[in-house]
């Protein structure tokens, strides 16, 4: 079943002081930073910039993921997604099927849970940190951002790669994308 997800994204984000924000209005820890890894492929010919599969490792579990980008607000991605019990041998068996991964992309996450809403504080190469809201419903998220004194106005619905563009890159240039680049994270 494709879900749609309600989410939005809140730029340029000092990680430490957004975790002290979200505990002190009631929100709790759920995972400590880890390493995320992924694989994202093109699935339509020609490709279509706004679809595309993704293998990701959370560092929990290993998801398998088609991501249609419908548009840019709170409500604009539509998922499907199931958990796969072997990355590795996923990315093997996707690459057996003739999937060629078109990118390789590492990011950090330190997870959050405030009432209902999802919160990740995400750390990318290149690129300041940023706050990740989601949850059930468009008011359920803009009610987390409320709670974190958060104004709606700075709140956007763009995926990663037009976050990158905001910082004046094309994330299609790094086919590998890891912290070891130069430069590193603004960590």
């Amino acid at each position: 079943m494709t879900l749609v997800e309600f989410e939005a994204k809140l730029l340029d984000i000092d990680p430490e002081e957004m975790a002290c924000r979200i505990e002190s209005a009631g929100g709790r820890r759920t995972s400590e930073d880890r390493l995320q890894r992924r694989y994202v492929f093109d699935i339509d010919t020609p490709p279509d910039p706004a679809r595309w599969m993704r293998l990701r490792d959370d560092g929990v579990r290993a998801t398998l993921a088609v991501k249609h980008i419908v548009h840019d607000g709170i409500d604009g991605t539509k998922e499907v997604e199931v958990s796969v019990d072997d990355f590795d041998q996923t990315l093997l068996l996707l690459q057996e099927l003739g999937y060629k991964p078109k990118s390789y992309q590492e990011n950090r996450r330190t997870s959050f849970q405030l009432g209902e809403v999802h919160l990740e504080v995400d750390e990318w190469p290149l690129i300041p940190p940023y706050l990740e809201l989601e949850g059930p419903s468009e008011e359920a998220v803009l009610a987390a951002a409320d709670r974190l004194g958060i104004e709606h106005g700075r709140l956007t619905g763009i995926n990663t790669v037009e976050v990158y563009r905001r910082y004046g890159m094309d994330i299609t240039d790094y086919p590998e994308l890891r912290f070891d680049l130069e430069g590193g994270s603004h960590r």
